[in-house]
């Protein structure tokens, strides 16, 4: 396995053992290559824009955990700048997956981007480098996330979550993951940016 696509082929159609070695494979062939390889990233972004629909197709959940996890590895070289939560419906559904791993990638994923789309909140006076959304646009896609989020932790309340207070604390599950994100999107935008957009 000397590159990504081949790695995640497989992922896809190995045994159980080849599938886990090769999803870890897949970080070091990102992080040891050289980053003048134009033709690697293209397809990278090309496996990020087929994820869910490939993702789908897996029925074996150590099979999906594998391809959570390398897309995971391989999610901040999307080219997707212009729409960087075109993969959120997918995350959301991540997040309410049973396996921790498959949630833990999740809001990583997530969490990848809320930096960038928070830039404009955090640096007022600077243009951001990293996409081409207008402070506008990514406002909306912030609130999206936010009323999201909101339903989605709505769902998986349990009277159990009253006794924490932190969100650390919380016992592992798609509630504490949900919250993770909400705890990142809300403290990258400041309590009254937050309040301000609720209202």
């Amino acid at each position: 396995m000397n590159t990504i696509k081949e790695c995640f082929e497989t992922i896809l159609n190995g045994d159980k053992e080849e599938s886990r070695k090769a999803a870890r494979r897949v970080r070091k062939l990102v992080h040891g290559s050289s980053a003048d390889d134009r033709g690697k990233y293209e397809e990278m972004a090309n496996l990020i824009e087929t994820a869910p629909e490939n993702y789908v197709r897996i029925s074996e959940e150590w099979r999906q955990e594998n391809f959570v996890v390398a897309t995971s590895v391989i999610y901040f070289l999307h080219n997707r700048e212009d729409k960087p939560d075109f993969l959120f419906p997918w995350l959301y559904q991540l997040l309410q997956h049973q396996n921790g791993y498959i949630r833990h990638a999740a809001v990583k994923m997530i969490c990848h981007e809320i930096g960038p789309l928070t830039y404009h909140i955090r640096f007022p006076d600077k243009k951001c480098e990293w996409h081409k959304l207008s402070p506008e646009q990514a406002d909306i896609i912030i609130y999206s996330l936010l009323v999201s989020l909101d339903a989605l932790l709505s769902v998986l309340w349990q009277p159990k979550y009253k006794r924490y207070k932190y969100v650390d604390s919380l016992p592992s599950s798609s509630y504490k993951s949900a919250q993770m994100v909400l705890a990142e999107l809300k403290y990258l935008c400041g309590r009254r940016y937050v309040d301000r957009l609720i209202q």
